[in-house]
């Protein structure tokens, strides 16, 4: 075994190659695909915005839930899987890795089908629990119960990209998520415009996409994989579930933790909508629109993370402190720059930014430049902790993980958007955003530095 886990550590290049040129190779392809996940509801956003206006916006603030639980599962089983997978590999145990992705892939397919049948099931009680108004029910209602039925495709393209890219593929991984943009992107103006489809031609150039990118994702596996996958490894055994779930409960715990956010507020936001100049659909579809945008940097942060996802897990299973250490350092100064160019775009152009999706009256414009300052205030922050939830993780530090990735969104951003509106209307939920970022800040660093401390102790001089 000895011998095992020194030759895994000397070839493969993530205990050896350069820490830049590996965050260059693994990153770019990992903010590729973030960004294209992201853009699927920017871009539906945007068509949607401008072929059927403010409630179709809305609308689809109110599907949003949906994706954001879908993905949640997604990541709670690719990223487990995946960071797995690179620790076991890091530790020479390469034929339990291959299990470990056998059982994350199978799995990613049976809970995609079971989402799927659960949206379906229930669509009327779950999109008024998400926050639907009288008004936006008819166009949710079409627009969920599409998306509903490429959700299982939606799941293992996001869920297997992450095990592509821990097989050292990330190029692959990214051409996956981008042929399925594409195609939503094509689409999108030829059903909505062309075919006269309304919201439902988005959702179906979405569907669309996603089962591209999904078969990508099946003829990876089937054809160009350098893990040795064997047919028995693809049944689920509950002992490698367990594992896969503790490594990716963090992600996954983030994701949910948007949801409910986003189902909170949006409930917030038609109750003390409907008492302000706003109304309650003006509030609902402008903070659909501010909340995808902010995935556009959000999506480059954590696309870093998770092209350094690889090289934190295979380098700490191999007792390779410094080169961690490094890769982390690196990571957050990538992130840091990007956190900053965006605060700068949010202050001084947040007309264009909501202007992009279409058109509104003045209330509208109104709501959505003061909020888009307000709430984005402190971005220049907000890179450090997603990343850092994602660092934790990779090191098989699931419990740490979770705390990190709780912090913003249910520690601080939750209650605030309940209590503040209580004294201060509908402005208390832009106040509640600043004020979580600062305080999630804050307990981040305080983890971050005291587990690199302790590496730096524990790195041979």
């Amino acid at each position: 075994m000895n011998s095992s886990k020194n030759t895994t550590t000397t070839i493969n290049p993530l205990g050896s190659a350069p820490v830049g040129n590996l965050i260059a190779k693994f990153a770019i392809p990992a903010i590729i695909s973030m960004l294209v996940n992201a853009l699927y509801n920017i871009v539906d956003q945007i068509f949607i915005g401008q072929g059927v206006g403010m409630l179709g916006n809305a609308a689809t603030n109110i599907a949003f839930p949906v994706t954001t639980i879908s993905t949640a599962a997604a990541l709670l089983l690719g990223i487990g899987s995946a960071s797995n997978y690179n620790l076991e590999t890091g530790a020479g145990n390469e034929k339990k890795a291959s299990r470990i992705a056998g059982t994350g892939l199978s799995m990613l397919v049976i809970v995609g089908i079971s989402i799927a049948a659960v949206m379906l099931i229930f669509l009327h009680p779950l999109l008024l629990l998400f926050g639907g108004t009288t008004d936006v029910m008819p166009y949710a209602t079409d627009y969920v119960s599409i998306i509903a039925i490429g959700l299982p495709f939606f799941t293992l393209s996001v869920g297997g990209n992450h095990l592509i890219r821990a097989d050292r593929s990330p190029t692959y991984s990214m051409v996956c998520t981008l042929t399925g943009a594409i195609i939503n992107t094509i689409l999108d103006p030829l059903f909505i415009f062309g075919f006269k489809w309304g919201i439902k031609g988005g959702a179906w150039a979405t569907v669309t996409g996603q089962m591209v990118s999904a078969f990508l994702v099946i003829i990876y596996f089937a054809k160009f994989r350098k893990m040795n996958l064997e047919r028995n490894m693809f049944r689920p055994q509950l002992s490698l579930l367990k594992a896969i779930c503790s490594l990716g409960l963090a992600s996954c715990i983030n994701q949910i933790a948007i949801t409910s956010v986003q189902i909170v507020m949006n409930n917030v936001l038609r109750h003390y909508g409907a008492v302000s100049v706003y109304g309650s659909d003006i509030p609902i579809a402008c903070v659909g629109i501010i909340s995808k945008v902010n995935m556009v940097f959000l999506s480059i942060c954590i696309g870093v993370a998770q092209g350094s996802q690889p090289i934190w897990g295979f380098n700490y299973g191999a007792k390779k402190f410094d080169r961690v250490r490094q890769t982390y350092k690196y990571s957050a100064t990538i992130c840091t720059t990007v956190a900053v160019i965006f605060f700068l775009c949010f202050q001084l152009f947040p007309h264009q930014i909501v202007g992009a999706f279409g058109s509104g009256s003045d209330l509208y414009f109104q709501f959505a430049e003061r909020y888009l300052r307000i709430f984005m205030l402190l971005t220049f922050v907000n890179g450090i902790q997603p990343m850092s939830s994602c660092f934790f993780t990779s090191m098989g530090k699931a419990r740490l993980g979770i705390v990190v990735s709780l912090t913003r969104q249910v520690i601080f951003l939750l209650p605030l958007v309940v209590i503040f509106p209580f004294f201060m209307g509908i402005d208390g939920v832009m106040y509640a955003g600043p004020i979580a970022d600062a305080a999630a800040f804050i307990l981040t660093v305080f983890f971050t530095r005291r587990e690199l401390a302790i590496m730096k102790q524990d790195t041979p001089q």
